[in-house]
């Protein structure tokens, strides 16, 4: 199955109906990270708090991004201790990192063009948002490609060859 997302059907998908599913992993690779918030029905909050919870029901969570967060994501980041201290979520930056792809239990995926952001994944309103459009997908062959692509920058696999290093405030390979 290949489904075709175009702007708020990508938040309407993927964060509010698929990511929350998750029960073993999510793993979320984007370039830019910003305070994202997510509509509860009775309020808004960073999504944040949602990764935090999956975690704590034992989903691991893999984020892979090119540079640091807004300030405002640092600063909620620290509102949940559960993301730092356990041993199920990981944050990752790779400056060449420029994919933006979102896999659930490696049942599916969305690969788009939006980044972790409000403008981009976050519940914007529909004249506040980026223009963006990806694919969600359950193609079991190309799901393992992606995941294994995606498990091999996460691994630092890609850092020997890099002709970037010396941009890379923190290589992976020399983490693991």
């Amino acid at each position: 199955m290949h489904q075709l997302l175009l702007n708020r059907d990508i938040y309407d998908e993927v964060m509010e109906k698929r990511l929350p599913e998750a029960r073993r992993f999510a793993w979320i690779v984007t370039a830019d990270i910003k305070d994202l918030h997510l509509d509860t029905g009775h309020g808004f909050e960073p999504l944040l708090a949602l990764l935090s919870r999956l975690v704590e029901s034992g989903v691991g969570v893999r984020l892979i991004h090119a540079k640091e967060p807004g300030p405002r994501f640092r600063k909620h980041f620290d509102d949940y201790p559960e993301l730092f201290e356990s041993e199920l979520f990981d944050r990752i930056l790779c400056p060449r990192v420029h994919t933006k792809a979102i896999i659930i239990d490696g049942i599916g995926a969305f690969v788009g063009s939006a980044n972790l952001t409000g403008a981009g994944l976050g519940a914007k309103h529909k004249d506040s948002r980026n223009f963006e459009a990806g694919f969600w997908f359950e193609d079991r062959e190309q799901l393992t490609e992606l995941m294994a692509w995606v498990d091999s920058l996460y691994l630092g696999e890609q850092c020997g060859n890099c002709r970037r290093r010396d941009y890379c405030p923190d290589p992976i390979d020399e983490m693991n």
